[in-house]
């Protein structure tokens, strides 16, 4: 995997899933930018932690972004907001694989209600070893980055 800081950010109900995957990315010998929140049991809004994990993405402060909320969704929608940023809803290590294959994300999201630590943890494994395919993918990804039009 190359180098780079991974951005990291959860609200309160992704906290201490996000937690154990930040701690997993430390142990790896990885740069982690830790954005947010600091804590389970304040109530924020997860739209302003995927916006934070979308800019460091976008602006280069990191490579790769790893979000997490109740669900993945909302925080993946908000990441989405930013044309340079492709993140993707995971639920097991095979949508993580393929999202990096077919897709180029380069945001995870997950939801601590719906994903077990452990497939969690292998999941982002997985999501940061995994290259682009490139290929017919391409030029997919490319109308993307110009929010999808014709």
């Amino acid at each position: 995997m190359p180098g780079g800081a991974i951005a990291v950010a959860s609200d309160h109900a992704g906290f201490d899933l996000k937690e154990i995957l930040k701690r997993d990315l430390q142990e790896a010998g990885l740069d982690v930018l830790d954005l947010g929140t600091s804590s389970a049991t304040q109530s924020v809004d997860y739209p302003d932690f995927g916006a934070a994990v979308a800019d460091a993405v976008a602006s280069g402060k990191a490579r790769r972004g790893v979000l997490v909320c109740g669900t993945g969704i909302g925080i993946s929608i908000a990441a989405n907001r930013n044309p340079k940023v492709r993140a993707a809803v995971v639920h097991d290590v095979t949508s993580a694989r393929l999202t990096r294959l077919h897709n180029d994300a380069n945001v995870v999201a997950f939801g601590q209600r719906m994903i077990g630590t452990e497939v969690a943890r292998e999941a982002l494994k997985v999501f940061l070893d995994t290259a682009f395919e490139g290929g017919r993918h391409a030029g997919r990804v490319a109308k993307l980055s110009k929010g999808c039009t014709k």
